[in-house]
């Protein structure tokens, strides 16, 4: 399939009962259209939030936006897909590189 390939784990390192109770590690694969890892690097660069919440913020946006371009036709998205498309435009704005 075209695109960017990627592996994603998400592993469970604490939990706030302070026990040892954690969840098995997710690992999926996602193909996206964009180097999802260069929009980290200059979300975190750019963005203003703290290193870890950047990424979080650009993984999120990413892994959601492309679900949402596969599924365009999908009415669960119908009422987000404006708002998201004027949100990224600003997402897009704040974290280009300071000329």
């Amino acid at each position: 399939m075209k695109g960017h390939h990627y592996r994603i784990t998400v592993e469970h390192t604490a939990n706030p009962k302070g026990t040892d109770e954690l969840h098995a590690p997710l690992t999926f694969e996602a193909i996206n259209h964009d180097e999802v890892l260069a929009i980290v690097d200059r979300a975190r660069a750019n963005s203003g939030f703290p290193p870890d919440e950047a990424a979080q913020f650009a993984m999120g946006l990413k892994l959601l936006g492309e679900v949402m371009l596969k599924h365009r036709d999908d009415p669960l998205f119908a009422d987000l897909r404006e708002p998201y498309r004027a949100f990224i435009g600003r997402v897009k704005a704040r974290n280009a590189p300071a000329a």
